[in-house]
Formats: structure tokens, sequence, C-alpha cells
């Protein structure tokens, strides 16, 4: 393993500046010191620019953390490099000051020193408006706790403070902290990239590791809140155990260690996602190692993504992937130079009292820790050191603008407020990239997705994917080299997605642990709207097992190419001219006794709604619509009624005429001069126009369809009239009765008028069609329904036409001797005379 850093004090920046310009200076620069996190500028109003150094008397001498110390060199290099030249500041330097916040146990020390007087002295006043603190500016710290708490004491003086690496989106809130601006792009953008990164490789089985202190805690809440609307789990969240300053690992922290990484080796989730500062993890990987964990993608935060000393431990290639999120690469020209350049100046012995005695620590061997660093850094393409390198010039370019710098610089003095509003307003750019802050006091630099490589020829940090905060997109991901055999994607998922038309039947408490069911044929699966129910096809919508969506289903019904409807069809023509001719012969012969004894004038009452009845046997055939189903309903039953009722009215008048005229003569006599036929059958029509009539009130004439019970594809599209059938068929059905009633009273009747028979075989056959024609329709919701029904219609129509008028046909072609009143009269009297 390398070189060790023991960075216990991390790195936080300070600057102060003051307006007054600065002649015959002295730029000092400590070569060999190291003294953490706060820089500051300041000019004295001898125009000399003073290096100074506040170290906390409590931090004790650690090894370097080499990602702070290059920090700190960032901000010398560019306060350097804006020093040297002429267009921007003319006529006046800047001097920082450097303070060591030792991690977070040390900040509010520093902020009350830079906030005092030169005296030390922090008066209590009710408008600081007019207050001239030591510093004009602040720059940092790196973490998010201490710089909250920093900016709670700028933030009332409106002392402009500039953090390069604290991420919390709480930092937003202008309201609490308006003197606060950040160079890096907040933790909404941090997760929204690891999001995204875990949707596009299909990971949604994850373990979350978080540092104890506020940067942990407020990440993984983040995350958490982030993955309950992606449908990604998290199989467990552990809390890594806080290191001992001295980095001595303790019976506690290493059974801690080893219960989190026992954890990772029993689960069945592979990737790992950290929110911790870089100084936690050294003793967990090592623990990592030591029980030789391996076969994980480690994903980094950016508190740990670009760290030199982590990724110096090689061995760790052995874990997995590593990827982290990081800001973007903005090389800076001359500065991996700058960062090894020694110099020979010295800074002065401290000329102070006790009272302002600091316990400096001198750093002879920072520069070598450095230089042994210095390949790692300049490949990694120094992506940290930007957010630095631009906040020293925002507030340049800030100062600039309030100096009025042309070429030279007011000498007014500056208040902090007066600074601050200058600074949201700069707009420049800086090595190609724009900087200005927006709203919320952001600078929205693009992110990268970084993998971590040990060749030590390449850049250690390969970028792999871009994120663009702005569009809140990550794209361009490139090629990774992964751990795993022939280079394939890892797998970590509770379970395997289902395949397209399988619901997610969840298993235990997580959403991401479920059991794959087909969905059933009639159910589909929509999985933007549901993924564990499968939703039912409309009803004119059918699907097959495991389909993503439904088909519409094949309309069904009676078409005119069909064999049997081709059959029906020829019969309905058969019985319409036949029926057309019957009733040219019987007009014919109309005075004959055949004729009269048929019916007379009432026949024609029968045989004109025949003709209307098989004229509307085409409303069966071709798609149902509105109309043909209502003509079914309506006008077609009310001339089968009336053909039915004539025929009943007719049997029975002859019954009475040869068997009750002579026992009820006066009843007779008054049925013949009422015209009791025609009131008999007017009266049923009314009846029957009322039952019409409420049918079609109670239902709708629409045409409906419903599946086919032999194949579900099949949509059945007939009339919605089979729940009526029965009521509009129930009068019909009672006159059939007593049609064939009367019938077979008059069975021993004169052959002339003896047409049992005939009238007991079509009322016989329209009973038992009828019934059995209602009994399957309630049954089965086939085409063949409509068939049936359509036949069944015609053969009755048939009967009646062959049945009771088909004989008397017959007689008056073929027997015309028997067509005279004289034959009549003999069979009457032969009749009578037998009954004698």
């Amino acid at each position: 393993m390398g070189p060790r850093a023991k960075a216990v004090c991390s790195l936080f920046i300070l600057l102060q500046v003051l307006a007054e310009p600065a002649e015959n200076s002295d730029f000092y620069l400590p070569g060999d010191y190291l003294l953490g996190g706060l820089f500051t500028l300041h000019a004295n109003v001898k125009g000399t620019v003073h290096l100074s150094f506040l170290q906390v008397p409590q931090c004790k001498k650690y090894e370097m953390k080499v990602l702070g110390y290059n920090l700190m060199q960032a901000m010398r290099f560019a306060v350097e490099e804006i020093n040297n030249r002429s267009d921007l500041l003319p006529g006046v330097l800047l001097g920082y000051e450097i303070v060591d916040v030792c991690y977070i146990s040390n900040n509010v020390q520093p902020v009350l020193y830079f906030l005092a007087r030169e005296d030390y002295s922090l008066p209590i006043q009710e408008d600081y408006s007019h207050y001239v603190p030591r510093v004009l500016a602040v720059i940092g710290p790196d973490n998010s706790e201490s710089t909250t708490t920093v900016a709670h004491f700028l933030s009332l003086f409106l002392l402009p403070q500039i953090t390069y690496s604290a991420i919390s989106d709480d930092l937003r809130d202008k309201q609490r902290f308006p003197a606060l601006l950040r160079t890096v792009a907040g933790a909404d953008h941090q997760i929204e990239a690891i999001v995204q990164l875990l949707l596009h490789f299909n990971w949604n089985w994850i373990v979350v590791l978080v540092s104890s202190d506020d940067y942990g805690r407020y990440n993984s809440q983040l995350l958490k809140d982030r993955l309950a609307a992606r449908d990604i789990c998290i199989a467990f969240q552990e809390t890594l155990p806080m290191p001992q300053p001295n980095q001595v690992v303790t019976e506690w922290e290493r059974q801690r260690l080893e219960a989190i990484v026992g954890k990772l080796q029993q689960s069945s989730a592979r990737v790992v996602v950290l929110f911790s500062p870089d100084l936690i993890l050294h003793n967990f990987f090592r623990e990592v190692l030591r029980q030789n964990f391996t076969g994980a993608v480690w994903i980094a935060s950016e508190s740990w993504a670009i760290d030199p000393v982590l990724h110096n431990l090689t061995e760790l290639r052995q874990t997995g992937t590593f990827l982290g999120v990081t800001t973007q690469s903005v090389p800076i020209p001359g500065f991996s130079e700058f960062r090894i350049r020694r110099t020979s100046v010295r800074l002065p012995e401290p000329n102070r009292t006790s009272l302002e005695a600091t316990c400096n620590q001198e750093c002879d061997t920072c520069q070598d820790t450095t230089a042994s660093f210095n390949n790692i850094l300049m490949l990694s393409g120094e992506r940290v050191v930007y957010n630095v390198y631009s906040a020293v010039y925002a507030v340049a370019h800030a100062l600039h603008s309030l100096l009025g710098c042309t070429q030279a610089c007011s000498k007014d003095v500056v208040y902090p407020w007066q600074l601050l509003k200058e600074i949201w307003k700069v707009n420049f750019t800086l090595l190609g990239h724009n900087v200005f802050f927006d709203k919320q006091g952001d600078v929205l630099m693009p992110m990268e997705v970084i993998q971590w490589q040990w060749d030590l020829s390449q850049n250690p940090f390969q970028s792999i994917a871009s994120y663009y905060p702005k569009l809140r997109q990550l794209k361009a991901i490139h090629s990774i080299s992964w751990h795993t055999a022939n280079n394939t994607i890892p797998v970590s998922m509770c379970s395997k997605d289902c395949h397209p038309g399988q619901r997610k039947k969840p298993v235990g408490i997580h959403s991401c642990c479920f059991e794959c069911i087909d969905c059933l044929p009639g159910t589909f699966l929509n999985r933007t709207a549901d993924e564990f129910d499968c939703q039912p096809c409309p009803s004119y919508e059918w699907s097959h097992r495991n389909d993503t969506s439904c088909f519409k289903r094949r309309l069904a019904f009676l078409e005119w190419h069909e064999p049997s409807t081709i059959f029906v069809v020829m019969l309905t023509i058969l019985g319409f001219l036949s029926t057309l001719a019957i009733m040219v012969i019987f007009w014919r012969h109309l005075h004959t006794p055949v004729v009269r004894s048929a019916g007379g004038p009432m026949c024609f009452l029968m045989l004109v709604p025949l003709l209307l009845a098989y004229a509307m046997v085409p409303t069966y055939i071709g798609q149902p619509t509105f109309f043909s189903c209502l003509w079914r309903q309506t006008f077609f039953t009310l001339c089968f009624t009336i053909c039915i009722s004539c025929i009943t009215v007719r049997s029975f008048q002859i019954v009475c005429i040869f068997k009750m005229a002579r026992r009820l003569p006066r009843a007779y006599g008054y049925w013949v001069r009422c015209h009791g036929p025609y009131v008999f059958v007017a009266s049923f029509m009314v009846l029957k126009v009322v039952i019409v009539a409420g049918n079609v009130l109670a239902t709708t004439a629409n045409p409906t369809a419903r599946p086919d019970p032999d194949d579900p594809n099949i949509m059945v599209l007939s009339c919605n009239y089979r729940r009526a059938l029965l009521f509009n068929t129930s009068l019909d059905l009672l006159l059939s009765v007593a049609g064939f009633s009367f019938a077979y009273m008059g069975k021993e009747l004169p052959t002339n008028y003896n047409e049992a028979k005939f009238i007991t075989l079509c009322m016989t056959f329209y009973f038992t069609s009828s019934v059995s024609l209602c009994t399957f329709m309630s049954v089965y919701d086939g085409v063949l329904v409509t068939i049936l029904d359509l036949l069944v219609t015609v053969l009755n129509l048939l009967g009646i036409s062959f049945g009771y008028f088909g004989p008397k046909c017959y007689m008056v072609l073929f027997y015309p001797e028997r067509n005279t009143q004289v034959y009549f009269s003999s069979m009457i009297q032969g009749y009578t005379m037998g009954k004698d």
C-alpha cells in the first residue's frame, strides 16, 4: 500500500478581501505549512498583503489529507494567478488566511476570528451594515455540517460565503442562509444521477451504507424518498462507525464493521451505495478485504468518489466494480506544476502577543506526500479543484465590479453586503465554462459518473457518463469494465423481472420481491398503470394468456354468404312467392265456398301480414342495427300475432257454427251481428301492442355483443331482445294453444270444414319451436341462436302458408267440382243426418 494520509483535520477555505490598493507588497507563500481549511485574503492600509495562519490549539499533528491539501493549493494558485493579472483587480492584491477546522470539531472559533476587528473585538450592534470585519468573503468549508454552522454566523453579517463541496439541499434556503452560495450542484442532483444509474442497469435491490453524521443521514433519506417512486428497494441500511482521531480501531468498531460486512456477505444485493466522508471508509474497506468480500458494485458519493488515498489501496480491485458521482473534470493549466513547487520564501515568525499566538504546525513532508500522489491527481483531471478555483474568481470578479475597476480600482471601503450583492450578479467565462449563480445560489456544473481504474498509465477515475443538472438527465453512458465473467452487467435484483403479461405477486415487505403470475385470457397487464393486477379487457376486446394489451374481437353475425343463410333465404323466397300466389288464387276465387270456408275476407287479413313477415326476414341478416332490431321486436311480432289470432278465431267460429249455434242461438247471433271475428282479432292486436310497447320501453333495441361460448376471440353481435322474447311470444303461445284446442274440437266436422289436422300441426310446431327457442337462447349466446331464431320463424310462416292455405288452394285448383255450393250443402246435410 502506498503513502497513507491520516487526514483527521479536513480543509475549509476562508477568503478575505479588502478594497485597498496594495503597493510594494511582499507576497509570502506557505511552502512548508499545512494549516487546514479556512483561507482568507486581506490587505492592510499600507497596501501590503500579509499571510497569517490560524490554527486550532486542540488539533494534533496527524498525517495530511491529500485532497484537502490539493484544494488549499488550488486556492493559492487562483490567488496568485489573479494577482499576476492586469485586467482583473488592477492595483489590488489578494491575501488569504488558512484555518484547519479539524473535520467538524472546530468551526466557531475561526468564524469569530474572521468576524472580529483587528483588535479581536466583536461588538454588538443594532445595524452591521457599516461594520468592517477582518475578512470580506469566506470560501468553504467542504462539508455540510461545518458549512451550516459557519453560515449561521456569516449570514447575520451578510458576509459572502462560497462553499465548493457542501451539497446539502438545506443550504438552498435563502431565508436561513442569505449569504451562502455554492460552486457545486446540490445533493438533489447527486441523488438523481445515482438513481438514473441504478435504473439504467436495472438494479432494484441495493444496500445503503451511511456515516453517522448529517451528511450520511440527509443523503440516505433523500435517496429513500427518490427510490420510493422508482421501484428500487433497499435490502438494508447500516450506519458505519465513526473512527477515532488516531485511526485506531476500537473493539466496538471492529465488531460493528465485522457485522456489517458479514451482512453484506449474506445479502443477495450486489450494489452498495455509500454516503460517507472518505475518512470513515478506510477501516471499513480494510474489513471488506479481510473478509474477502467480492462481487459487489460500489457506488460512491461525491465525498469519496475521487479520493486518491482509498484508490491507492489497490487490493480493492478484487472486491468488485467502483463507480462514483463527482464533478466534471476541468483541467487547470499550470496547476499540477504549482502544486508541487517548492519555494524558498519562509513565513516570518509571528510577532504577536500571547493572546494572538497560534499553534502553527510545520509540515515539511506535505509537499513530499502530495508529490507521491501527483501522478494520480494529474491523471484524474483535477476535478474538485475547479470548484475552489472558480469560487476565488467569482469573488474577484464581484470585487472588480464593485470597485469599478478599469485602469485602477476605487479606494472606497467595501462592506460585506455590497460584495454579496455583486457576487449574485457575476457572469463570466472561466476555462471554457460559464460561471454564474442561479436563483438558489448554485453554479450548476455538469457532473460525471466515473469508474475506478487501476492501470497506472490511464486516468484512475475514468468518466463513463455525464449528468446535466439543468436537464436532470444522465447521458452518454460508455462501456464499463465489470468485474464479472465475460464482462457481463452484474445483476442485483430481489426477483427477476417478470415476462410481459405477467403480474407481480408481492412476497414479503419489499415491492421488489415478488412472484410472477400469468395474466389469464381476457385480461392484460398494463405496467404503467399497475404491475400487480391484471386488468380485464373491455367487452368488445379480448386477450390471450400473458398479453399486454387487448385486441378487438371479431364481430360475428348472420351473414349473407353463409350456407345456412342462403338456405333460409331460399325458404323465405319460396314462402313469399307461395303466399303471393295464394293471395292471387284466393282473390280470384273469393266467393267460392272453399275460400269462404277458410275465412273469406279474413284470409287477406292473414295473407298480407304473412307477406310483410316474409319481407322482413332480411332484417335478421347482416350486422344488426337499432332499426333492424326494432323491426324484429315490434312489427314482425305484430304480423305474426295477426296470423295466429285469425287462425284461432276461425277455428272457434267453425266450432260455433256446427256445435254451438243450435245450443246457444242468441249468443251466436250476437257474435255474427257484432262482427265477432274482427273484434276478437282487434282486441288481441291492442293487447299485443301494449305488450310490445312495454318491452320496448323496458329494454333497449340497440344490438349487443356477447362473447362466443365456443371461441372467446369472437363477439356475437345480436339484438338485445332475448329477455322480451318470452313476453312477446306469451300471447302468441296462448293463442296457439287456443287454436289447437278449437281445431281438435272440430275434428269430426265435415271434410271441407275439417282443418284440425293442419291447424293442430301448425300450432303444435309453433308452440314447441317457440318454447325450445326461448330455452336455447337462455343458455347459449352464439351465432347459432340467430340462425335458429330465423329458421324457426320462417318455418312457422311456411307452416301457416302451406298448412292452413295449402289444402284450400289444392282444393280450388285440382278439385273444382268440390268447390260448389251444392257439394258443400250435401256435406253439411250428411254431417247433420249423421248426428241425428
